[in-house]
């Protein structure tokens, strides 16, 4: 894994196309409610808001270990918010 910068980058970025993706869905359609979509997009928010936190945190023990985990804790919640919007429908 690289650096801490990298992983903001990444996290910034993944959600930031997902939010993106959100607003194209709703774009695309327009005589759909958008509750759940905006949903999504608050969920993202949070998601980022999680990460971020996380990253940097420095109490940890094993600081190598935890941001590995929050890696993957992003490709998961990633996929989760990208199946969400796959299902609007």
């Amino acid at each position: 894994m690289g650096n801490i910068r990298d992983l903001k980058k990444d996290i910034n970025y993944v959600l930031g196309d997902i939010i993106e993706a959100v607003y194209v869905w709703e774009l695309q359609n327009p005589d759909k409610d958008t509750k759940k979509s905006e949903a999504i997009i608050d969920d993202a928010i949070n998601t980022f808001d999680d990460l971020i936190a996380k990253v940097n945190d420095r109490k940890v023990e094993n600081r190598k270990a935890h941001l590995k985990a929050v890696n993957t804790e992003l490709e998961d919640r990633g996929r989760g918010l990208i199946d969400k919007i796959n299902a609007l429908s």
